[in-house]
């Protein structure tokens, strides 16, 4: 039988994937680069793009092509034998990953091509390639004795895996919590369609009543609108220690030894190329210098958010006391009476919104915005290859017709996806000869709530910009027009500016003008009423306070964990010394949101979970700019289109953002939407 992951040559042929198929496929194409990596570096011809450089792109882009399908329906159709499939992968890469980087003979040859004469011949994006690929192999150990090189593979194997253990752990500790409830008092509170959902859950668990998961669209609701107290308490306790040594699971998928593990191995990493600390190390390939801008950054935020965070503590506490003769608020109070605080001044709730964003309605609006702004139309294909029935697919073409990119649209929450919402790359852009370039296709992931009964799915404004916010992301991606792939799209772009298309499309789910392509009620057509708008926008910054310092708290934690990491670290420590210097809401001794926080132990942000503030700066900067000429400003989209979108990691994201906006970033912009400065 012909495995599919060596054959195909566009899109991936999901259906035909077997995980049986992974670790042969994954070896043969090892091995056949390896052995084409050995001929390319040992040949005497001197080195050029045309004969050392594409080729090694081009081996690249062949196992990325093959392990991103893997890798991809790991998250989103996870089974055990993929799971055991995928595990039994990551050493191998990581194996490899860490051979390419230590090969002196690759290394000798990307040096002789950037101290040739023909260097600077080159494009902007080959020089940039190039440039990254030398700084990458001294972030692989190329400068170390072999005994140190062979520790520095041995790290990154065992880091891979303890990554994915971690994730791993809280997949499971997440699907295997759930409440089965019979009796309808305790949904009290709840709107309709939550009901509908935990009815939905109970009938797949095959129970009567209805069942409460820790899947976000079911906890979340709860959290805000249960009447029930001691649900709330039972639902906060689970979902606060999953994966931990607490909690109505404790120890059965306990994080704690694979976080010390994480750290440890991520200090010596750093130590073993030359670095303080971990931090440092991850600011190698960042936009900001130094580990003390970062922390003085957040400090400065801190410090600007905490007495307005306390204020509005203040008052939620007053409300409830005065209001529902409630004394102390617990943490499983917080969203519940702050929700019931919206609703009192503002008359406003994410329920009461939900009718006026229909999904169709909303993927609509969204492609119509990308339409004006961009000049760019996008089609559903109906005939395409998938994993799954909820799965869809789309083109993206300019003006002139030319395909840009394509999507795979993944939204609504099941068991076996991960929780969370994110972009993916399938397949990157790439020039294949003169005429002809790899089209750049994306995964466009979220977990909403799917449909029950006859109504469409209806969103909640949060979860619209979401679905706006990883929009972005894939905007990023597709509308790339470098043509080499380590640095078309988001590839090479720093992790730390890479938010910053992200963030900016949310703008437009606060602006009348472009609700309007898209708010109407799915039962009478009606737009958004002024009045709702009215309220919907003046209780934007509501608790504005709160959420900045918490979003402090956890980059803070995270940076300060890898900045100031020793041996025999108690995490629980740092993250209440961090609390104590930014937070106002101090949760129960129980709490283990660290044992959680996968952006840092399994995806990616560690010693980087900063950049989602660095990025808002950027982001709220480059919107004023369309605030001040008009949000639909066809000149300004496409100026982002051509500094920002179009142009990649091939670039510093500075000199781009100045390219935009005329200067570098002010954080003025951003104390202003978020209501902490006037």
């Amino acid at each position: 039988m012909t495995n599919p992951l060596l054959t195909f040559k566009g899109l991936p042929p999901f259906s035909q994937i077997l995980p049986e198929q992974v670790e042969p496929a994954l070896d043969h194409i090892l091995q056949s680069n390896r052995e084409a990596i050995q001929a390319l570096a040992e040949s005497k011809t001197p080195k050029t793009w045309e004969n050392f450089v594409q080729p090694l792109n081009d081996l690249n882009d062949r196992l990325n092509k093959m392990w991103s399908p893997v890798s991809h329906l790991n998250n989103v159709a996870n089974t055990d034998e993929l799971r055991a499939a995928y595990n039994a992968g990551l050493p191998k890469m990581s194996e490899y990953s860490s051979e390419i980087g230590q090969n002196k003979a690759l290394y000798d040859g990307y040096k002789s091509i950037a101290d040739s004469a023909d260097f600077q011949k080159l494009s902007p994006a080959q020089r940039k390639i190039i440039d990254n690929e030398l700084r990458d192999f001294h972030l692989s150990g190329i400068d170390l004795p072999p005994e140190k090189q062979s520790r520095y593979r041995e790290i990154q194997q065992a880091l891979s895996s303890l990554s994915t253990r971690f994730s791993e752990n809280l997949l499971d500790a997440t699907h295997h919590w759930h409440k089965h409830i019979t009796d309808a008092e305790q949904l009290s509170g709840l709107s309709d369609s939550v009901r509908e959902l935990l009815q939905h859950n109970a009938e797949q668990a095959e129970l009567e009543g209805w069942v409460v998961t820790l899947d976000m669209p079911c906890y979340l609701p709860v959290m805000n609108y249960a009447d029930d107290r001691s649900l709330r308490q039972e639902l906060y306790t689970a979902f606060a220690t999953r994966a931990s040594d607490q909690g109505p699971d404790a120890g059965k998928w306990d994080n704690s030894e694979l976080m010390s593990e994480i750290l440890a191995l991520r200090h010596e990493l750093a130590e073993l190329l030359g670095f303080s600390n971990y931090a440092e190390y991850s600011l190698a390939t960042k936009m900001a210098e130094t580990p003390d801008q970062v922390v003085e950054f957040l400090s400065e935020l801190a410090e600007k958010a905490r007495p307005i965070a306390a204020k509005e503590l203040d008052e939620l506490k007053d409300f409830a006391r005065e209001q529902y003769g409630v004394e102390h608020l617990e943490m499983w109070d917080i969203p519940y009476y702050s929700e019931k605080l919206r609703q009192h001044c503002y008359d406003i709730s994410q329920e009461t919104l939900r009718p006026y964003f229909p999904l169709p309605n909303v993927l609509n609006g969204l492609f119509a915005i990308v339409e004006r702004l961009y000049g760019m139309k996008v089609t559903q294909v109906t005939d395409f290859e998938t994993y799954h029935p909820d799965v869809r697919f789309y083109n993206i073409q300019d003006e002139k017709g030319n395909l840009r990119g394509q999507f795979y649209l993944d939204l609504y929450a099941r068991r076996g996806k991960r929780g969370g919402a994110w972009m993916g790359t399938c397949l990157g852009r790439k020039r294949l000869e003169a005429d002809a370039v790899q089209t750049p296709v994306a995964y466009m992931v979220c977990n909403f709530t799917p449909t029950v009964g006859d109504k469409p799915v209806l969103l909640t404004h949060q979860e619209v910009l979401t679905l706006f916010h990883e929009f972005g992301h894939g905007l990023h991606h597709m509308l790339t027009l470098v043509d080499y792939s380590p640095v078309s799209g988001i590839s090479g772009v720093p992790w730390d500016a890479v938010e910053l298309p992200s963030q900016f499309m949310e703008n437009w789910c606060w602006e009348r003008e472009a609700l309007d392509l898209f708010a109407a009620h799915y039962e009478t057509g009606d737009p958004l009423p002024e009045t709702l708008f009215d309220k919907m926008t003046a209780a934007k910054n509501f608790q504005a306070g709160l959420f900045m310092v918490r979003q402090l708290e956890f980059a803070l934690f995270d940076f300060r964990l890898h900045k100031e990491y020793q041996a025999g670290i108690n995490v629980q420590d740092l993250l209440n010394s961090v609390r104590q210097q930014v937070a106002v809401l101090i949760p129960p001794s129980f709490n283990r949101f660290q044992h959680s926080f996968g952006h840092i132990f399994a995806g990616g942000y560690a010693a980087g979970y900063y950049s989602y503030k660095w990025a808002e700066v950027l982001s709220a900067d480059a919107f004023s700019l369309f605030e001040e000429q008009g949000i639909f400003n066809r000149t300004v989209g496409q100026r982002f289109l051509h500094a920002i979108l179009e142009r990649g990691g091939a670039e510093e994201p500075m000199q781009l953002f100045v390219e935009f906006r005329g200067r570098e970033p002010k954080i003025d912009a951003l104390l202003r939407h978020t209501g902490i400065a006037a």
